[in-house]
Protein backbone atom coordinates (compact mmCIF):
# COMPACT_ATOMS: atom_id res chain seq x y z
CA UNK A 1 0.00 0.00 0.00
CA UNK A 2 1.37 3.36 -0.49
CA UNK A 3 1.67 6.03 1.40
CA UNK A 4 1.19 9.72 0.66
CA UNK A 5 4.11 11.24 1.19
CA UNK A 6 4.49 15.04 2.43
CA UNK A 7 5.53 16.19 -1.52
CA UNK A 8 1.96 14.67 -3.01
CA UNK A 9 0.57 15.57 -0.23
CA UNK A 10 1.52 19.79 -1.06
CA UNK A 11 0.77 19.34 -4.14
CA UNK A 12 -2.72 18.09 -3.43
CA UNK A 13 -3.55 21.14 -0.99
CA UNK A 14 -2.46 23.52 -3.27
CA UNK A 15 -4.34 21.95 -6.44
CA UNK A 16 -7.47 21.78 -3.95
CA UNK A 17 -6.92 25.62 -2.97
CA UNK A 18 -7.03 26.84 -6.99
CA UNK A 19 -9.59 24.49 -7.38
CA UNK A 20 -11.93 26.23 -5.05
CA UNK A 21 -10.27 29.75 -5.28
CA UNK A 22 -10.88 29.79 -8.96
CA UNK A 23 -14.84 28.92 -8.56
CA UNK A 24 -15.95 32.32 -10.73
CA UNK A 25 -19.13 33.06 -8.08
CA UNK A 26 -19.71 36.69 -9.82
CA UNK A 27 -20.22 35.31 -13.00
CA UNK A 28 -22.26 31.83 -11.80
CA UNK A 29 -24.76 34.25 -9.27
CA UNK A 30 -25.25 36.88 -12.58
CA UNK A 31 -26.17 34.59 -14.92
CA UNK A 32 -28.41 32.48 -12.75
CA UNK A 33 -30.21 36.07 -11.91
CA UNK A 34 -30.44 36.21 -15.93
CA UNK A 35 -28.40 39.38 -15.56
CA UNK A 36 -25.87 38.14 -18.74
CA UNK A 37 -22.30 37.59 -19.21
CA UNK A 38 -20.70 39.31 -16.04
CA UNK A 39 -17.40 39.87 -18.18
CA UNK A 40 -19.59 41.86 -21.13
CA UNK A 41 -20.78 44.26 -18.23
CA UNK A 42 -18.76 47.28 -16.89
CA UNK A 43 -15.30 46.82 -16.21
CA UNK A 44 -15.79 42.98 -17.56
CA UNK A 45 -14.20 42.11 -14.07
CA UNK A 46 -15.88 39.17 -12.40
CA UNK A 47 -15.92 40.67 -8.86
CA UNK A 48 -18.43 41.93 -6.29
CA UNK A 49 -17.54 46.04 -7.69
CA UNK A 50 -18.50 44.80 -11.58
CA UNK A 51 -21.52 42.52 -10.35
CA UNK A 52 -22.80 45.98 -8.18
CA UNK A 53 -22.96 46.98 -11.74
CA UNK A 54 -25.82 45.11 -13.14
CA UNK A 55 -27.66 46.78 -10.63
CA UNK A 56 -27.84 43.41 -8.17
CA UNK A 57 -26.83 44.73 -4.67
CA UNK A 58 -27.95 41.32 -3.29
CA UNK A 59 -25.79 39.55 -5.94
CA UNK A 60 -22.93 42.20 -5.63
CA UNK A 61 -22.72 41.29 -1.28
CA UNK A 62 -23.24 38.00 -2.18
CA UNK A 63 -20.09 37.61 -4.65
CA UNK A 64 -18.02 39.46 -2.13
CA UNK A 65 -19.24 36.75 1.01
CA UNK A 66 -18.85 33.77 -1.49
CA UNK A 67 -15.44 34.97 -2.29
CA UNK A 68 -14.43 35.59 0.74
CA UNK A 69 -15.40 32.31 2.07
CA UNK A 70 -13.58 30.28 -0.84
CA UNK A 71 -10.18 31.82 0.58
CA UNK A 72 -10.98 31.15 3.83
CA UNK A 73 -12.23 27.87 3.23
CA UNK A 74 -9.28 26.60 1.53
CA UNK A 75 -6.98 27.49 4.38
CA UNK A 76 -9.47 25.74 6.90
CA UNK A 77 -10.01 22.70 5.08
CA UNK A 78 -6.02 22.52 4.45
CA UNK A 79 -6.10 22.71 8.38
CA UNK A 80 -8.39 19.83 8.76
CA UNK A 81 -5.16 18.14 6.92
CA UNK A 82 -1.98 19.60 7.84
CA UNK A 83 -2.25 22.86 9.94
CA UNK A 84 1.64 24.04 8.11
CA UNK A 85 0.07 23.29 4.65
CA UNK A 86 -2.94 26.38 5.32
CA UNK A 87 -0.75 29.19 3.90
CA UNK A 88 0.03 26.81 0.95
CA UNK A 89 -3.63 26.35 0.04
CA UNK A 90 -4.11 30.07 0.62
CA UNK A 91 -1.93 30.74 -2.61
CA UNK A 92 -3.53 28.17 -4.67
CA UNK A 93 -7.02 29.50 -3.66
CA UNK A 94 -5.43 33.47 -4.71
CA UNK A 95 -4.01 32.79 -7.89
CA UNK A 96 -6.88 30.37 -8.67
CA UNK A 97 -9.04 33.79 -8.30
CA UNK A 98 -6.93 35.42 -10.55
CA UNK A 99 -6.25 33.19 -12.87
CA UNK A 100 -9.16 30.29 -13.02
CA UNK A 101 -9.10 27.62 -15.85
CA UNK A 102 -12.64 27.77 -16.53
CA UNK A 103 -12.30 31.30 -17.92
CA UNK A 104 -9.38 30.73 -19.70
CA UNK A 105 -7.28 32.22 -16.50
CA UNK A 106 -8.92 35.84 -16.83
CA UNK A 107 -10.23 36.19 -13.49
CA UNK A 108 -10.62 38.87 -10.68
CA UNK A 109 -8.25 41.46 -9.04
CA UNK A 110 -8.24 38.94 -5.46
CA UNK A 111 -9.10 41.32 -3.15
CA UNK A 112 -12.32 39.59 -1.58
CA UNK A 113 -10.19 36.19 -1.91
CA UNK A 114 -7.41 38.14 -0.14
CA UNK A 115 -9.26 39.37 2.18
CA UNK A 116 -10.56 35.92 3.47
CA UNK A 117 -7.00 34.16 3.28
CA UNK A 118 -6.20 36.92 5.75
CA UNK A 119 -9.07 36.13 8.31
CA UNK A 120 -8.68 32.82 8.29
CA UNK A 121 -4.57 32.88 8.07
CA UNK A 122 -4.37 35.35 11.36
CA UNK A 123 -7.58 37.52 11.84
CA UNK A 124 -5.95 40.76 13.09
CA UNK A 125 -4.35 40.89 9.58
CA UNK A 126 -7.86 40.45 8.41
CA UNK A 127 -9.09 42.90 10.41
CA UNK A 128 -6.88 45.15 9.54
CA UNK A 129 -7.59 44.75 5.55
CA UNK A 130 -10.92 45.30 6.31
CA UNK A 131 -10.49 48.56 8.50
CA UNK A 132 -7.94 49.98 5.82
CA UNK A 133 -10.65 49.20 2.86
CA UNK A 134 -13.75 50.64 5.07
CA UNK A 135 -11.74 53.78 5.66
CA UNK A 136 -10.42 54.04 1.97
CA UNK A 137 -13.75 53.51 0.67
CA UNK A 138 -15.62 55.36 2.48
CA UNK A 139 -13.67 58.48 1.94
CA UNK A 140 -12.61 58.30 -1.61
CA UNK A 141 -15.24 56.13 -2.88
CA UNK A 142 -13.45 54.32 -5.33
CA UNK A 143 -12.94 50.64 -5.23
CA UNK A 144 -9.60 50.31 -6.48
CA UNK A 145 -8.34 53.04 -4.04
CA UNK A 146 -10.07 50.35 -1.42
CA UNK A 147 -8.51 47.43 -2.89
CA UNK A 148 -4.86 48.94 -3.70
CA UNK A 149 -4.92 50.49 -0.24
CA UNK A 150 -6.03 47.44 2.25
CA UNK A 151 -3.83 45.25 0.21
CA UNK A 152 -0.84 46.55 2.01
CA UNK A 153 -2.54 45.87 5.40
CA UNK A 154 -1.69 42.69 6.29
CA UNK A 155 1.63 42.14 5.19
CA UNK A 156 2.75 45.31 7.35
CA UNK A 157 0.52 43.83 10.56
CA UNK A 158 2.08 40.37 9.79
CA UNK A 159 5.31 42.14 9.80
CA UNK A 160 4.45 44.21 13.46
CA UNK A 161 3.17 40.58 15.06
CA UNK A 162 6.40 38.93 14.52
CA UNK A 163 4.84 36.30 11.72
CA UNK A 164 7.36 37.17 9.06
CA UNK A 165 6.15 34.33 6.80
CA UNK A 166 3.18 35.65 6.43
CA UNK A 167 4.71 38.93 5.87
CA UNK A 168 6.90 37.65 2.63
CA UNK A 169 3.38 35.88 1.39
CA UNK A 170 0.88 38.80 2.29
CA UNK A 171 3.60 41.20 0.73
CA UNK A 172 3.82 39.24 -2.87
CA UNK A 173 -0.77 38.66 -2.97
CA UNK A 174 -0.31 42.66 -2.08
CA UNK A 175 1.94 43.59 -4.99
CA UNK A 176 -0.72 41.25 -7.16
CA UNK A 177 -3.73 42.95 -6.44
CA UNK A 178 -1.19 46.58 -7.26
CA UNK A 179 -0.69 44.65 -10.81
CA UNK A 180 -4.27 43.66 -11.42
CA UNK A 181 -5.04 47.22 -10.67
CA UNK A 182 -2.60 48.92 -13.11
CA UNK A 183 -5.34 49.97 -15.47
CA UNK A 184 -7.52 51.64 -12.56
CA UNK A 185 -4.71 53.06 -11.46
CA UNK A 186 -4.36 54.73 -15.02
CA UNK A 187 -7.58 56.21 -14.98
CA UNK A 188 -7.31 57.48 -11.58
CA UNK A 189 -4.29 59.41 -12.55
CA UNK A 190 -7.11 60.65 -15.98
CA UNK A 191 -9.69 61.11 -13.64
CA UNK A 192 -11.82 58.67 -15.46
CA UNK A 193 -12.26 55.89 -12.43
CA UNK A 194 -15.97 55.69 -11.87
CA UNK A 195 -16.56 55.55 -8.28
CA UNK A 196 -18.74 53.16 -6.63
CA UNK A 197 -22.62 53.41 -7.45
CA UNK A 198 -21.38 54.87 -10.68
CA UNK A 199 -22.55 53.04 -14.11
Amino acid sequence: MTVTGPTTLAALVLLGGYLLGSIPFGVLLTRLAGAGDLRAIGSGNIGATNVLRTGHKGLAALTLLLDMAKGAAAVWLAGFVAPELGPLAAVGAFFGHLYPLWLRFRGGKGVATYLGIALALHWLCGLAFALVWLLAVLTTRYSSVGGVASAFAPPVMAAFMGRFGLTLMFLAFALMVLWKHRGNLERLLAGTEPRIGAA
